[in-house]
């Protein structure tokens, strides 16, 4: 991947818009003043640019000019007031202005901090542009979540960020990769969370969104991005209000029977729990990025097989560069104070009971737990037996060994209900190994394929995925 030039300055951006007389358009922003609006004007040259600005705060007002809708923050009000704005500025002005203008509308719907609560503070913004003259336009959707803890500081953050959307989306069109990353320019990750993009339109029909949203966590705009089994980028706000959640960490390359097994009596035993309507729990497959990365890069051919694959088994997947299980907790928490799960594998167990993965850490291994186990989050462990033994080598959860030192922290968790020992649905397939499984699929076909189910197998060889039959 090629290196984008060194950031422009937010005025610098701005005025390279204002100076390009082809480019036209309209600013609409609720829910946060008008700091696009302001950004555009403050570095002169605006009315070369800007047709119109507007926010249409009252709803009475706002459902007058844009149509009603169920929810004044959303995706739907935010494409309401990209039609009617960018339809408007093209036909008011297609016959006066230059033949080679390039028409624009931006619209953004927020609720930012308000001045008597401490609101759940996030957004739609969007632009729809030509990128030729006379082009059915395309579109870039954000949805973010904005982190300042004062409503003018937001606002400021909003603006910012609504610039970068403008200039990068004109000038960086060819490289959509590096409109993500310039959307963090002169803001920090402490500032402002961009958890979906969505490309569309001329000039975008070849974009991967998967991809691009994968890169909102590489470049640090986000720290998790989930998909439904669609393959579509979900919102996790509206995922996950009030609802409990039971998420499988795992590589996946590829999902096996093991995995189905781990999820369907992960989510048997979570049911139980007096907290958790069955019929409301949200499943997930997670991923961790640094499970993705090879020499430093993420593989996009190996990401897309690994989503393919958990998609065809109707997992919802999470992409997040969160190592430490008490951070996904922390994660999942800003959304939802019902019960969480956490279902791993036995053979996974040392990760979380080897004291250097916490370095850095001032209480080390106890301040994790800590931050782990403070309320109603569960560790539900999946035995295993090595291929080819008895039952009687089965490892679980009452024999696995973890250092001496931390025998008592591990029975305390145990004797709390913290981590409780997972009843495998169908004991066949315990003996399963991801990494044999891929392998042998390197080889051909083979017995690997009666450890995946039958969908996964098939689309491994139908469309040689992960190495099939490359070696």
């Amino acid at each position: 991947m090629h290196e984008r030039n060194a950031a422009l300055t937010t005025d610098q951006k701005a005025l390279a818009v204002n100076l390009d007389k082809y480019k036209y358009g309209t600013i609409v922003e609720i829910g946060a003043g008008q700091e696009v609006a302001r950004r555009f004007f403050q570095v002169g040259a605006a009315a070369g640019t800007i047709a119109k600005t507007m926010s249409a705060y009252d709803m009475a007002v706002s459902d007058d000019i844009y149509g009603q809708v169920d929810r004044y923050v959303s995706r739907e009000r935010l494409l309401q007031m990209l039609d009617k704005e960018f339809t408007q500025v093209v036909t008011r002005l297609s016959d006066v202005r230059p033949k080679n203008t390039t028409f624009f509308a931006y619209a953004a719907t927020v609720t930012a901090r308000s001045f008597k609560q401490t609101n759940e503070c996030h957004g739609w913004v969007g632009v729809r542009l030509q990128l030729h003259p006379g082009a059915e336009p395309s579109d870039v959707i954000l949805h973010v979540r904005m982190l300042d803890h004062e409503n003018a500081q937001q606002s400021e953050a909003l603006g910012i960020l609504g610039v970068n959307l403008i200039h990068g989306a004109f000038f960086l069109h060819q490289k959509p990769d590096w409109i993500v990353e310039s959307l963090a320019d002169g803001l920090g990750p402490e500032r402002i969370e961009v958890d979906s993009i969505h490309f569309s339109g001329p000039y975008f029909e070849e974009v991967e969104n998967r991809l691009m949203n994968l890169h909102l966590v590489r470049s640090k705009l986000t720290r998790a991005v989930i998909f439904n089994p669609a393959g579509e980028v979900v919102v996790p706000g509206a995922l996950f209000y009030r609802k409990p959640v039971m998420v499988m960490r795992g590589h996946f390359k590829p999902v096996t029977n093991v995995n189905i097994d781990m999820m369907a009596s992960g989510l048997k035993q979570f049911s139980q729990l007096a907290a958790v309507d069955a019929n409301q729990i949200v499943s997930l497959a997670e991923v961790t990025m640094n499970s993705l990365i090879r020499n430093d890069n993420v593989d996009d051919a190996d990401f897309l097989a690994r989503i393919d694959l958990l998609a065809s088994q109707g997992y919802t997947v999470m992409i997040s560069d969160y190592l430490r299980y008490f951070r996904l907790r922390d994660y999942l928490r800003r959304y939802t104070q019902k019960p969480i799960g956490i279902v791993l594998s036995v053979r996974d167990f040392h990760y979380l009971f080897d004291e250097k993965y916490y370095e850095g850490l001032e209480g080390g291994i106890l301040e994790a737990f800590g931050k782990l186990f403070p309320d109603n989050t569960y560790v539900y462990v999946y035995p295993s037996r090595p291929r080819g033994t008895e039952a009687s080598a089965q490892i679980t959860l009452d024999n696995v060994e973890v250092p001496r030192k931390l025998r008592h922290l591990l029975a305390h968790l145990k004797e709390n209900d913290k981590m409780l020992a997972l009843i495998p649905l169908d004991d066949r397939h315990m003996h399963i190994d991801a990494a044999e499984v891929l392998a042998n699929l390197r080889h051909g076909r083979g017995n690997w394929e009666n450890d995946v189910p039958e969908a996964v197998a098939r689309h491994i060889v139908a469309n040689r995925l992960m190495g099939y039959d490359s070696e």
